[in-house]
């Protein structure tokens, strides 16, 4: 067994000063958010982390644990968009019960005094149906307890723009009030790695969906003809080579007051370690954009990966599997004939692409992602669903077949 690394102080801690101590063995209970469709591949990740799973619900799946397990599930899930802990929750039918309520939270344990912090409302079949006033009540009672009034915002996951600050979130369901703290910060496919794009580009949780998805083992070649800006390749090589893709980003929870920095360089650690210097079969990405296999390579260094990836600029005609190399997977997501290319015209690529996959990759698995059962259609063979979500608001499924 390894001994016990030392912790360190922290960072601008005079030296012999004494390290933060251990936090009590406290417990989170936590919810993994994902995009709609993609929760049985997320509870697969979630179980493969050795997770404590709890209720699935659409558009995500809980879970409880320590730091520890709220560190790993931030770390190392490519398929979330982020992680959720509760505050609390109680039952409300009226703003008294709202208020006092509220005022009980243990706001201390993720909120520093005097921290800017956001707030998000929503409400549904409820008593307390306004919003706002809502907002007011929660406000209020945060005020008291961090001594700041938080700013309210309104929207979705996809409302950012401020992921450095705190957001509190509250859900009122049936007048059952819940509320959570985001423990992401931006939002999770933010790798850090996806500077340069191309049109449409796929983003970062969808591209590794689709490979988990896919069956591909990590062990075999990877194929992807029309690249893009590169993501499902790279995704492909992240998880070739075990590389936690939240390595190189930073997390809403380091800022938390109890947050246990010796906890989390552990966890970082251990992700770390299992590290491959390589990955152990060839990934090949190619398009016929030059600009995009531009924006490829450079999104490829930036994540590490450039060595393990060949990006080629070549139509697709003109793929064929790595020499030599055992059976794979092609997985891809081409034009879908919304917003990029004209759906007519679409329907020689896909009838192509199932063309070669067949003479040229026998035994492979092929995947495409695809807005249309007519163009899927003409890729040809026996195709079956394996995920449905919607990829820029556009309703997609992935279909996969071996050839």
């Amino acid at each position: 067994m390894a001994a016990k690394s030392r912790a360190r102080a922290p960072r601008g801690a005079p030296r012999g000063a004494p390290s933060k101590p251990a936090p009590r063995a406290e417990r989170f209970e936590l919810f993994a958010i994902c995009a709609p469709g993609l929760e049985d591949v997320l509870e697969a990740e979630m179980r493969a982390l050795g997770l404590e799973v709890g209720k699935r619900d659409i558009g995500g799946v809980a879970f409880a644990g320590g730091s520890s397990a709220l560190f790993r599930a931030n770390l190392w899930l490519r398929t979330a968009t982020r992680i959720v802990a509760r505050v609390g929750e109680f039952h409300a039918r009226l703003f008294d019960e709202l208020e006092r309520h509220s005022r009980k939270l243990s706001w201390g344990r993720f909120i520093a005094s005097g921290q800017p912090v956001r707030l998000r409302v929503s409400t549904s079949k409820s008593r307390l149906y306004h919003t706002g006033a809502v907002a007011q009540r929660i406000a209020e009672a945060m005020e008291k307890s961090t001594g700041v009034a938080p700013t309210v915002t309104s929207g979705g996951d996809e409302d950012d723009e401020a992921g450095e600050t705190p957001l509190v979130i509250v859900r009122l369901f049936r007048d059952q009030c819940t509320v959570s703290i985001d423990t992401s910060g931006p939002l999770l496919h933010r790798r850090g790695y996806r500077l340069a794009t191309a049109k449409a580009p796929l983003r970062e949780t969808l591209g590794a969906a689709l490979l988990l998805a896919s069956g591909w083992d990590p062990a075999t070649p990877l194929v992807d003809p029309l690249c893009g800006a590169g993501t499902i390749p790279i995704e492909a090589a992240l998880i070739a080579r075990r590389i936690p893709p939240g390595l190189s980003r930073s997390f809403a929870f380091m800022r938390w007051p109890g947050f246990h920095e010796p906890t989390w360089k552990k966890v970082l650690d251990e992700g770390r370690a299992q590290i491959l210097p390589a990955a152990p079969a060839p990934i090949l990405g190619s398009d016929r954009d030059a600009g995009a296999i531009t924006a490829s390579r450079e999104n490829a260094e930036r994540a590490g990966v450039a060595g393990d990836i060949v990006f080629e600029e070549k139509v697709i005609s003109r793929i064929a599997p790595p020499p030599g190399s055992t059976p794979g997977a092609v997985v891809t997501n081409p034009p879908y004939g919304v917003r990029v290319g004209d759906r007519d015209a679409l329907r020689n690529l896909y009838a192509q692409l199932g063309t070669i996959a067949r003479e040229r990759f026998p035994g492979w698995r092929l995947v495409a992602l695809s807005a249309d059962p007519r163009l899927d259609g003409q890729i040809g063979g026996t195709m079956e669903p394996v995920l449905s979500t919607k990829n820029g608001g556009i309703a997609v499924r992935a279909m996969r077949s071996t050839t």
